[in-house]
């Protein structure tokens, strides 16, 4: 009987504990994105005027933000003058509904599609 062994066997417990094996898949939480948006009134929380846009601050707390369509922000989202922020907690994608569906891996949340996870 040959019994077989990985090569790489013997350093597992040596590696496991301090972290550095590779997952074996993408671990992605879909955020909404930091990025400058419209200016339309003022800036909302976390973004400075610059010009036509509101620009993410360089603090590592700024939220992804989308201006507000409608009376309402979506699920996961507050109100912040014209646009809506994301919440601390939450950690999905949300775009402007264009028509009255989403696509494929969102669901409707108001005038939003949020990304389903």
């Amino acid at each position: 009987m040959t019994i077989t062994r990985n090569l790489w066997e013997p350093f597992v417990g040596v590696l496991l504990p301090l972290g550095l094996i590779a997952s074996f898949g993408p671990v992605a939480i879909a955020q909404q994105p930091v990025q400058p948006l419209p200016k339309v009134g003022g800036c909302p929380l976390g973004y400075h005027a610059s010009g036509s846009y509101c620009v993410p601050s360089k603090s590592s707390n700024t939220r992804g933000a989308l201006e507000k369509t409608g009376g309402s922000c979506p699920l996961g989202f507050y109100s912040s003058g014209s646009y809506c922020v994301s919440s601390p907690s939450n950690n999905r994608e949300t775009i402007q509904k264009q028509g009255s569906s989403c696509p494929l891996g969102w669901y409707s949340s108001g005038s939003y599609c949020v990304k389903s996870r």
